[in-house]
């Protein structure tokens, strides 16, 4: 049943752009950091010995922002799906239980998200080897700031997926994006509590798996009350 609601969402997304915004995202940070680079490459380049390690952390600065917007925006629209046709109340009559139609609608905005990693790490690696940083390319690094802070937004896909599929009032969904939006730029000032801290890898532990664990755990929490919420309440 599952794999059949999966095949459901992947061909209603077909139809409304959100391929486009998959590759929007890292397209973008990429996209950022050319220009960055281009503009001032030379003082960028003496800011450190380690070439790499400081054009990562200019690509790591802007990845969290491009996360969560996307994250927003994706769950959006997945919710919004059914709400534009009001066809809420025809599929949730038919013999699928509603935790599986919760889980596809999950798994749908986490797929997409990773494949942005994918593309994060292959631009990253790819603008970076053209800017001659080096032969001793740091695959590994590229990776970590590429694919942890997807790990560890796990908890925000939750989060807002819940209120995306719950909320009857989309002006509270938008505000929470809109704070989302405004803490991740700021993660050093924020607790180590604040779910929008986690993908900037930025803790007092100073171990990036740790945002991730965390963010997997909260995650798990997330969608098993969001999941619950769902299939109490009247849709549609």
């Amino acid at each position: 049943m599952l794999s059949k609601l999966l095949g459901s969402e992947w061909m209603k997304i077909k139809r409304k752009g959100l391929w486009f915004l998959t590759l929007l995202g890292p397209l973008g940070v990429i996209g950022l950091t050319m220009v960055n680079y281009g503009v001032r490459k030379d003082y960028l380049l003496a800011q450190s010995e380690d070439d790499w390690a400081y054009y990562l952390d200019n690509v790591a600065a802007l990845t969290p922002m491009a996360l969560v917007l996307g994250i927003v925006i994706l769950t959006s629209l997945l919710a919004s799906i059914e709400a534009q046709t009001n066809a809420w109340k025809m599929w949730l009559a038919l013999p699928v239980r509603r935790g599986s139609v919760y889980l596809s609608k999950y798994l749908i905005a986490a797929v997409l998200l990773l494949v942005s990693s994918c593309i994060l790490a292959v631009g990253t690696a790819v603008y970076g080897m053209t800017l001659g940083l080096g032969d001793d390319i740091p695959w590994l690094s590229i990776l970590e700031y590429s694919f942890y802070p997807w790990v560890a937004s796990q908890a925000l896909i939750a989060l807002h997926l819940w209120c995306a599929l719950t909320s009857s009032n989309q002006g509270f969904t938008v505000s929470l994006g809109i704070v989302g939006v405004i803490a991740v730029i700021i993660p050093v000032y924020l607790p180590d509590w604040v779910i929008w801290k986690w993908p900037s890898l930025v803790s007092e532990l100073d171990n990036p798996w740790s945002s991730g664990v965390i963010g997997v755990g909260a995650g798990l929490l997330l969608f098993m009350a969001g999941m619950l919420h769902f299939s109490r309440k009247d849709v549609g």
